[in-house]
C-alpha cells in the first residue's frame, strides 16, 4: 500500500532535518578536533584544581611558582583561609589565584568552571586532582573541557590515609553519561558561578573571629 504524501512528506522533512544535523555535528567535531590539536601543542595556560584535599591545593601552591603568569582555578577546596595560609607558607603570589565555591560534585567542578577558563581564553589547562579520582575525573575533563576546545593534561598528586571520596563503576557511568549530554547543551547554555573570589581579598582577620578549620595535612597549627 502506498505511503500517503502527507506521510511521505514528514519522512522527507526528518531525513532533511536529520541531515542537516548530521552535518553540523561533523562539522563541529571536525572543528574541535583540529582546536584541541593545536592546544595540545601549546603551552599550559592555567592550573586547574579540582577540591577534595588540602594535598593538592600544597600541590599547587608549589606549582603555581613554575607558572607565576598564568592563573590558577580551585574549584570548592578547603576553607578560604587555609588556602591563602598555604600559598603565604609557600611564599606564592596570590594574585592569580582564583577560588570558585558553586561546585558540590566533581560534575559541578566542571559545570561551574568551564565558562571561567572559557572567559579567560584558556586553550590547555593542567588538572590536578588524586588517584583516588581517577578514572572518573579525567574522563569528565576530556569530556567537559574537551568539548569547548580546552585540552587538558592531568597531574596526579599522591594522597596519604583513607580517601575521602569513594568512586564505583556506577557512578562513573551517570557521571559520563550526563557529561555527553552537558557537553553538547554548553554550547547553547552557559551557566554562570557567583562565589568566585580572588584569593587576594581572603580577609584571615575577620576569618578569625569568625572561626575555621584547616585539615591536619595541611600542617597550619589551625
Amino acid at each position: 500500500m502506498p505511503m500517503p504524501n502527507k506521510a511521505r512528506q514528514i519522512v522527507r522533512t526528518l531525513q532533511f532535518s536529520l541531515g542537516i544535523v548530521s552535518v553540523i555535528g561533523i562539522s563541529w567535531l571536525l572543528t574541535l578536533t583540529i582546536a584541541l590539536r593545536s592546544a595540545a601543542a601549546a603551552p599550559v595556560d592555567a592550573l586547574f584544581v579540582l577540591g577534595g584535599s588540602i594535598k593538592r591545593e600544597i600541590y599547587v601552591a608549589d606549582l603555581a611558582k613554575q607558572y607565576p603568569d598564568i592563573p590558577v582555578l580551585i574549584s570548592t577546596g578547603s576553607q578560604d583561609p587555609c588556602i591563602r595560609l598555604i600559598f603565604e607558607r609557600a611564599e606564592t603570589p596570590l594574585e592569580q589565584v582564583w577560588l570558585e565555591k558553586c561546585a558540590d560534585s566533581t560534575f559541578d567542578n566542571f559545570f561551574y568552571s568551564t565558562p571561567i577558563l572559557e572567559r579567560w581564553d584558556t586553550h590547555k589547562v593542567k588538572l590536578i586532582t588524586s588517584e583516588t579520582h581517577l578514572p572518573r575525573a579525567v574522563w569528565l575533563a576530556q569530556i567537559l573541557l574537551g568539548a569547548h576546545g580546552i585540552w587538558v593534561e592531568p597531574d596526579i598528586v599522591l594522597e596519604e590515609g583513607v580517601p575521602g571520596n569513594r568512586e564505583s563503576w556506577l557512578k562513573t557511568a551517570v557521571d559520563v553519561g550526563r557529561s555527553l549530554v552537558w557537553a553538547v547543551v554548553s554550547q547553547f547554555y552557559s551557566p554562570q558561578c557567583d562565589r568566585l573570589t580572588e584569593l587576594t581579598t581572603v580577609d584571615l582577620e575577620e576569618w578569625q573571629q569568625r572561626g575555621f578549620d584547616c585539615e591536619r595535612q595541611g600542617n597550619l597549627g589551625v
